[in-house]
């Protein structure tokens, strides 16, 4: 991929300009670019100070290979939701975590994309934008190279990232919409679980119920700040927590897992500037228990 910008407007004096504020690059990647020479004013090398002419063609070249020996390559079967030069979109089934660790060194999301990546000949690290438990199905996106990284993860931290999840909670809520605002913190003497502390980082959740039956709710949720558990455990804390959530409720025999699926994602697309949206159905095991057709 190359970032390309043409000086039509001269809105911009120098190179290091363009970069930071008309493609927001970090300095981390600035000076990555810088010292592999991939920076070029009119096809020649440039520096990032170089001042600027009308009409000069300004490239940032992120075509260079990176190493991701770290990571197992596995066969693995992935549902690609959608795929361009800048991302992949992948709806991940539940049971697998999305990035390798001691107990699933080679079967995880990531060795999967991996796999892929080797066979379509791109050799990137395997950058996850938005991270979903392990036992939480949904749409998940890989980034194809450190800007895109960059600039999704800082539009979720400025709120132009939207997420929304479908979950199955225990029982009837008497609200039927709203907000939860409550701080999450790690609990004491626990290095998964976590919890609503006043000493928590601010944390914020909008809910709406959708469907009832059994006992049970199908409720749209959005996220405004993205802390760990923090669906899970903004549910527990209104007293009622996910169908299947071993962690933060009980098990139960209607599922063997947290209901909960990302079905929902829009954010800005880095390269082409346009507003990206994608939805997927809820997986078979939550939508047979709350029979969306009835």
């Amino acid at each position: 991929m190359i970032l390309k910008y043409i000086n039509k407007d001269n809105n911009f004096i120098n190179i290091k300009q363009v970069a930071k504020e008309y493609f927001q690059m970090s300095d981390k990647l600035l000076l990555k670019l810088k010292n592999k020479k991939l920076i070029f004013k009119n096809s020649s090398i440039a520096k990032v100070t170089d001042n600027l002419s009308l009409n000069d063609i300004i490239e940032f070249n992120l075509n260079y290979e990176e190493n991701s020996d770290n990571i197992v390559s596995t066969k693995m079967d992935l549902d690609i939701v959608y795929e361009d030069d800048a991302l992949l979109i992948i709806n991940k089934p539940p049971f697998l975590p999305v990035h390798p660790s001691l107990n699933y060194y080679e079967n995880s999301l990531s060795n999967g994309v991996k796999f892929y990546f080797n066979l379509i000949g791109l050799n990137k690290k395997i950058r996850i934008v938005n991270r979903l438990d392990k036992d939480t199905s949904g749409l998940t996106i890989f980034a194809k190279n450190e800007y895109i990284q960059e600039s999704l993860i800082k539009q979720m931290s400025c709120s132009t990232f939207t997420k929304k999840y479908l979950a199955i909670l225990v029982g009837i809520l008497e609200t039927k919409e709203g907000t939860i605002e409550a701080p999450i913190a790690r609990k004491s003497n626990s290095i998964i679980e976590r919890e609503v502390n006043p000493n928590g980082q601010f944390a914020k959740t909008y809910f709406k119920v959708l469907k009832e039956k059994n006992n049970m709710s199908l409720v749209e949720f959005t996220l405004e700040t993205g802390r760990t558990h923090q669906i899970r455990v903004h549910a527990k804390y209104k007293s009622h927590p996910l169908l299947g959530d071993s962690l933060y409720g009980t098990p139960t025999p209607l599922i063997n897992r947290q209901a909960l699926h990302a079905f929902k994602i829009q954010f800005i697309h880095p390269i082409s500037r346009k507003t990206m949206n994608f939805s997927i159905n809820l997986p078979p095991d939550m939508a047979q228990i709350i029979d969306l057709d009835n």
